[in-house]
């Protein structure tokens, strides 16, 4: 079922899908003007790069960034990170440094101008007071590029496994920066598995990673495609599971997520993001 922002404030038709399914689509919540100035805004970020010193790759499947300290230090900060796929020789990391990039993150909503203003807002704070938050705070930001050809695959799995509070209190804010579908790899969700059990948790210990099982349950199968418009708002649970397959089609898929905790919990200490020289904010304190 798909709401747009004309059914906002938060209903109680929205509230029970929410309850229910663990995942929320609001179609028309950003305009064209917005999701356009915050892909213009990445493209200036990347042009501003120096990729030569820097070959961070981000790939869900291999995981072979879980060690290394420019992934595991950038809660804090704006880090780039490459396509599993790209060519990374000097000709693109000159001049084709646009179509490399898998991801920003994850201090954008905090340390960029456009990032803040698009992040930050009364209608976002209300939502997420609609759906149980008593102090939403704004944990991490990553823009994801899904590169035509080589868009990577982002394998199921839940958000708290990797962004863990006690109590659990994480939510996804999804924005479809550029229209999402099948061919380009929209988000795929197990519409009501986040009942289920927390799988597992990522862990670091000695400033390294390992994947903690939790539960030997399999994920139920990620069947709904969310095909969604650009400009939609898609809420996430922290329990669903959720899935993209790799981009093979000619078309980008651009997508900007925030993740949402509660300051009203305790944000655990061996989660591999931190932000030591950030304090959290929230959606209202632009």
């Amino acid at each position: 079922m798909y709401f747009t922002k004309s059914d906002l404030p938060m209903n109680s038709e929205m509230i029970n899908f929410w309850n229910e399914n663990g995942y929320l689509i609001i179609e028309d919540f950003k305009t064209n003007d917005e999701c356009d100035a915050l892909i213009e805004r990445s493209k200036e970020l990347i042009d501003e790069q120096d990729f030569n010193n820097q070959q961070s790759v981000f790939d869900t499947v291999s995981q072979s960034h879980n060690d290394d300290n420019y992934f595991l230090e950038s809660g804090d900060k704006i880090r780039f990170f490459f396509e599993e796929k790209a060519q990374l020789n000097e000709s693109n990391l000159k001049k084709n440094k646009q179509y490399i990039v898998n991801k920003i993150g994850h201090a954008l909503h905090d340390l960029d101008e456009k990032f803040i203003n698009f992040s930050k807002n009364t209608e976002l704070h209300e939502i997420s007071k609609a759906i149980g938050f008593k102090d939403p705070l704004l944990l991490q930001s990553m823009y994801i590029f899904k590169q035509p050809k080589i868009g990577g695959e982002v394998v199921c799995h839940q958000d708290s496994t990797f962004l863990k509070t006690e109590p659990e209190s994480t939510v996804g804010f999804w924005f479809a920066l550029q229209d999402a579908t099948k061919k380009n790899g929209c988000l795929q969700v197990a519409s009501g598995g986040h009942k289920g059990p927390l799988r597992k948790l990522f862990k670091r210990e000695n400033n390294k990673m390992k994947m903690e099982e939790l539960s030997n349950e399999p994920f139920p199968e990620t069947d709904t495609f969310v095909e969604v418009k650009k400009g939609t708002l898609v809420l996430l649970h922290g329990r669903l599971p959720h899935y993209s397959c790799e981009n093979t089609s000619p078309h980008s898929r651009h997508a900007y997520t925030l993740h949402v905790i509660d300051g009203t919990t305790r944000y655990m200490d061996y989660n591999w993001l931190q932000r030591p020289n950030l304090k959290l904010s929230g959606f209202k304190n632009a």
